[in-house]
């Protein structure tokens, strides 16, 4: 069972209606996670000698020796999947979960740090960078990028603790993670295609997606992808938030004399090195909403996917999304709306939470007593600062807060939508999924 709380959930719906509802939100939940299992999603692309796509395919027995390179939050089902089918050489793992580990010779864990990279992280990236060098022309290397994989594989230009500073600032600025990534390809050696200079053989990336829209270039940072940021843009996004004069001295000095040319870019795609590079995605968001509508369908709901692209600031769209659907005319007993994405937070406030849970806490006033229920899930199973994947409301949710004393809009504003829903016993939680897609919305609306 994926929740924790399950039972607790389903209890606290004030209606027998209520309680149904909830149950099968977290059993949509659930089928959503199972479609994108890391596992699953790479061992399905492994036939016999060959890693088969819709088009192409890789002829692994061409190759004398392979050697497997796998970081984010997805690493350890992806590389078993990989290890469980291939004879691997060596290989080195980057994950953030510290009780897992592959279980393949040669193949050696380590737990990297997440959202901000730790020294793991690094000394991670340089054992990945040495047995990348070793590589000879007929080899080939397997890299497995998941979400999580820039914090996770970091060989920054700068300081670890100057960069794990600028993260920090940059995680609290609002900034989306395509505007977070460019600046963290250009303070890194091994981001923006950089992890291609080390390799002399064939590279095949195997990617599972955790950003909109799947541009490869900056899932992960893009290490074996080109990059078509520049120096000059991230320089724009420090400006753009105001952290410029925040972030430390030596960050500057990096991106100022890369826009003087000082120090080299990041790859282009004219780079020859490309040609001996292929990247496919495995898994995304848009697969685990395919799932999740199919099993809402199944359970009798009429499923309207409102887009798989769901961006900006959280507590502005989790008011617009409840503004959308309760004014939704249907003559279905109950319609279930599906999004997914990945929205931001804006923190202002010391409080814990993540951007799931604000999301649905921006909703409690605007379904309070309509027969609608909201719920945000990080498919990852982490939100934010918190131990929690998301939250879930219904139209009694402002009334049981009233009762307690709690008011919403103090929790928004303190950016401590943890503390909110945990007084309500109406956090969703999970473990660690072992996978990465983003985020799922489900609002329902019945009668």
């Amino acid at each position: 069972m994926l929740f924790k709380n399950h039972e607790k959930i389903i209890q606290n719906g004030e209606t027998p209606v209520l309680k149904d509802i909830r149950k099968d939100v977290m059993e949509i939940l659930e089928s959503a996670i199972s479609s994108v299992n890391p596992y699953n999603s790479v061992k399905s692309k492994i036939c016999g000698n060959k890693i088969i796509f819709d088009k192409k395919s890789v002829d692994i027995s061409k190759y004398n020796n392979v050697y497997l390179v796998a970081f984010g939050k997805a690493s350890i089902g992806m590389a078993q999947a990989v290890c469980d089918s291939v004879r691997i050489k060596e290989g080195i793992v980057l994950t953030s979960e510290s009780e897992k580990k592959v279980e393949c010779e040669n193949v050696y864990t380590f737990v990297g740090g997440h959202p901000i990279p730790n020294q793991n992280s690094v000394i991670g990236a340089e054992k990945i960078i040495e047995m990348v060098e070793k590589c000879e022309e007929h080899d080939l290397v397997i890299v497995l990028i998941s979400g999580g994989g820039s914090a996770l594989f970091a060989k920054p230009r700068i300081s670890l603790e100057a960069l794990q500073k600028t993260t920090d600032l940059l995680l609290k600025s609002g900034a989306n993670i395509n505007e977070i990534n460019t600046i963290r390809k250009h303070l890194s050696y091994v981001k923006g295609g950089q992890l291609i200079k080390y390799a002399k053989c064939k590279v095949v990336s195997l990617i599972i997606s955790d950003i909109i829209g799947d541009p490869l270039e900056f899932i992960a940072s893009g290490p074996t992808y080109p990059d078509s940021t520049i120096f000059n843009d991230a320089k724009k996004i420090f400006k753009k938030f105001s952290i410029w004069e925040k972030i430390p001295i030596s960050v500057k000095e990096i991106i100022t004399k890369g826009i003087n040319h000082e120090i080299n870019e990041t790859l282009k795609k004219d780079n020859p090195l490309f040609e001996n590079v292929e990247n496919y995605i495995v898994a995304n968001n848009k697969m685990a909403c395919s799932s999740a509508g199919k099993k809402a369908e199944a359970l009798g709901y009429k499923v309207i996917l409102l887009t798989t692209q769901l961006d900006g600031e959280a507590k502005e769209i989790g008011k617009y999304l409840a503004d959308k659907t309760s004014n939704y005319s249907t003559d279905f007993e109950k319609i279930l709306f599906l999004s997914g994405g990945e929205t931001t937070v804006t923190v202002r406030g010391s409080g814990e939470g993540g951007r799931n849970q604000e999301l649905v806490l921006s909703c409690i006033e605007e379904i309070k007593d309509k027969k609608i229920v909201c719920t945000s899930f990080a498919t990852d199973g982490i939100d934010g600062n918190s131990n929690a994947a998301g939250a879930i409301a219904d139209g009694f949710s402002f009334k049981r807060a009233a009762e307690k004393g709690v008011k919403p809009i103090k929790y928004i504003n303190e950016n401590d939508s943890y503390n909110f829903f945990k007084k309500l016993n109406d956090l969703l939680i999970t473990d660690s999924t072992g996978t990465n897609v983003m985020d799922l919305q489900i609002i329902v609306k019945y009668k």
